[in-house]
């Protein structure tokens, strides 16, 4: 059976995104400890929270480099959820200027209400529209791509090859993202129903 270690830096909705893996038929690891870390085959980095909070957190448990360790030399398929795809940035402007992982590279700026006055942050369900293919979207249909999002900043990617999908809010924004062994998403698949499940499903059995 495949292991996910769900990264537990006290900023995560580890639980639910947990119960989601389980329902997929992996077994879903909630740890942040390293050989725990280490003996997974597939990484999830969950998050809620602010920028330079949850970074503090990972800092105090010394996981930027047990990450970098597994995602960057082992090469272990990497998902980021929500605040976990933000942190792969190299920095972002939340209440400050905090470092990030620098996994991908890019920053986190806030989104803004625009000409359309939108209510700020973006909650609710929205649509994707994928740019170019990857297995997390294996089997779903353009009409399956709607995902529920929760968040005030977005993920201003530097290099446009790391963009695997964008959403409409305001502006168009990098929805998933992704390089190599590393793909984020910036919804929350664990609150998205059957076609989150699916995008879950597609991470288990991803062999990058």
């Amino acid at each position: 059976m495949t292991t996910v270690a769900i990264i537990d830096y006290g900023r995560g909705n580890v639980r639910s995104v947990a119960n989601a893996i389980e329902a997929c038929g992996a077994d879903a690891l909630v740890t942040s400890d390293s050989t725990s870390i280490e003996d997974a085959s597939h990484i999830i980095l969950p998050g809620v929270g602010a920028f330079g909070d949850a970074m503090a957190a990972l800092h105090e448990r010394g996981l930027p480099e047990i990450l970098r360790c597994q995602i960057l030399e082992k090469g272990k398929p990497f998902l980021g959820v929500c605040l976990g795809m933000q942190l792969l940035a190299d920095c972002s402007s939340e209440h400050g200027k905090y470092t990030g992982l620098g996994l991908i590279t890019g920053e986190i700026i806030r989104l803004a209400p625009g000409a359309d006055m939108l209510k700020i942050p973006h909650m609710g369900w929205n649509t994707i529209s994928v740019k170019r293919p990857h297995a997390l979207f294996k089997g779903l249909q353009s009409d399956q791509l709607n995902f529920y999002f929760v968040h005030s900043y977005y993920f201003q990617v530097a290099n446009p090859d790391s963009v695997i999908g964008v959403c409409d809010y305001g502006l168009s924004f990098p929805a998933v993202v992704g390089k190599d062994n590393i793909v984020a998403v910036q919804f929350h698949p664990e609150k998205s129903q059957d076609s989150g499940i699916e995008v879950l499903e597609n991470f288990i059995s991803w062999s990058p």
